[in-house]
């Protein structure tokens, strides 16, 4: 079992980022910070469509960014939004499935709280 630790980094880079989130129907910001297997950090902030099907998550934009780069390894993510509790949602975890493994580390936090889950927690019977 890995050892959950949450730097200020990762709290800092996803706090910076609200700014960069697209979210003008549901005004909920919600941004992602994956680190790499090498500790690099990859950013993504949710992007919505009004054609809802098209909105592209946090979680999925940061895996994105960091795979575009050559990543597919990760250690763990941090999800953050100062305006609810940012759960990821199926199509989020799912993703998060096909780079990384049961223990994957998952933090989500809020201004006030920070809760830590591992991916088998959120996806316990993934495909």
């Amino acid at each position: 079992m890995r050892m959950f630790n949450v730097t200020d980094e990762l709290i800092t880079k996803a706090k910076e980022a609200v700014l960069n989130c697209y979210c003008p129907y549901s005004e909920f910001h919600v941004t992602a910070v994956i680190e790499d297997e090498d500790g690099g950090l990859h950013s993504g902030v949710n992007v919505e469509n009004s054609s809802y099907g098209l909105t592209v998550c946090a979680e999925r934009a940061a895996v994105f960014s960091a795979v575009s780069r050559g990543h597919k390894k990760f250690r763990r993510i941090l999800i953050y939004s100062p305006d609810g509790e940012p759960l990821p949602c199926g199509a989020c975890r799912q993703v998060l499935a096909e780079f990384c493994d049961d223990d994957f580390q998952v933090t989500v936090a809020t201004p006030g709280a920070v809760k830590h889950y591992t991916l088998a927690e959120l996806l316990p019977h993934r495909f």
